[in-house]
């Protein structure tokens, strides 16, 4: 009797449980198509005025001043700019922590180190901004005297610093995920431990690593405080870190301090430039699963 009331009682936790992950899965995806519907209904206004090749090959956005023009173009240059700048930093110092946590460090370093460096994903986004331009943008200037105080170099480092505990993390635990087996059969072989790193580990945690990679970009781009209180607000269509710029997230919280009138076409053009983000990020994110399934390693 009492066992056939624990396999009851089992039984209903197991609905209840797999009820209630139904409905956060649910949750996730009414979310999204809500959003996405918020963004494509209040668009539609927007390209019904502004032509979809205005809005992708033109080379000026000034959709607050007059004459108004909405070329896209200078926004995406600038958020993928200070993207690109991120993403080196984030690379280079996210993935060498990583080799060193996973293959040199020992178990008690790694237990201090990990924690430290994952202390920086919990800094506000603002702190980080403020850091750029009271910390980095000096230093630039220093470098290079003509460096105008907003500029797109200073916000990329300190993006790229602030995303280097995803890389790491990331990276790390796709290189640890790797069999101890692989390691000491190249140790075996003679090999040294920088060419078990790069050769053995390396190359068998490429997908989760270049998924951590893909990530870390997408958190790069949708990225807000940093880039509206370091980058500037001009949109320009410029390969010069050096200068100012304007970013898609940067334009959208310049627009929406409540000055603009709703229902306006200055005030549809955030819902498009954000539905743009949107799909970009959505497309860097699709990316990252390909990698991941592409070029996963099955242990056994």
């Amino acid at each position: 009797m009492m066992q056939q009331r624990n396999i009851r009682r089992r039984k209903t936790e197991e609905i209840i449980v797999v009820n209630l992950l139904k409905l956060s899965g649910l949750v996730s995806i009414g979310t999204t198509i809500g959003i996405l519907y918020v963004l494509g209904s209040q668009s539609i206004p927007f390209f019904g005025t502004v032509s979809l090749k205005e809005f992708f090959t033109g080379l000026n956005w000034t959709p607050l001043f007059v004459p108004q023009e909405f070329g896209v173009m200078p926004l995406i240059n600038g958020t993928f700019m200070v993207a690109i700048i991120a993403a080196l930093v984030a690379l280079i110092f996210g993935l060498g922590s990583a080799f060193f946590l996973s293959e040199y460090a020992s178990r008690k370093v790694r237990s201090y180190v990990k924690p430290l460096l994952e202390i920086l994903a919990g800094i506000p986004t603002v702190v980080y901004g403020y850091f750029a331009l009271t910390f980095v943008t000096p230093i630039i200037q220093y470098i290079a005297p003509d460096t105008i105080i907003f500029n797109a170099l200073s916000a990329g480092i300190v993006m790229g610093i602030m995303i280097i505990p995803m890389v790491s993390t990331l990276s790390e635990d796709a290189m640890s995920s790797v069999p101890r087996s692989l390691r000491e059969a190249a140790y075996s072989l003679g090999a040294k431990k920088y060419q078990v790193a790069l050769r053995i580990v390396f190359p068998s945690a490429i997908s989760g690593i270049v998924a951590s990679f893909i990530l870390s970009i997408s958190r790069a781009i949708g990225e807000t405080m940093i880039v509206s209180l370091a980058a500037g607000g001009k949109p320009a269509l410029t390969l010069n870190p050096l200068e100012a710029i304007q970013t898609i997230t940067a334009y959208i919280v310049t627009v929406s301090q409540g000055e603009t009138p709703q229902g306006s076409i200055e005030y549809q053009s955030i819902f498009a430039v954000g539905l743009l983000l949107f799909i970009l990020t959505l497309i860097m994110n699709l990316i990252g699963r390909w990698v991941v399934y592409k070029y996963a390693q099955e242990y056994e």
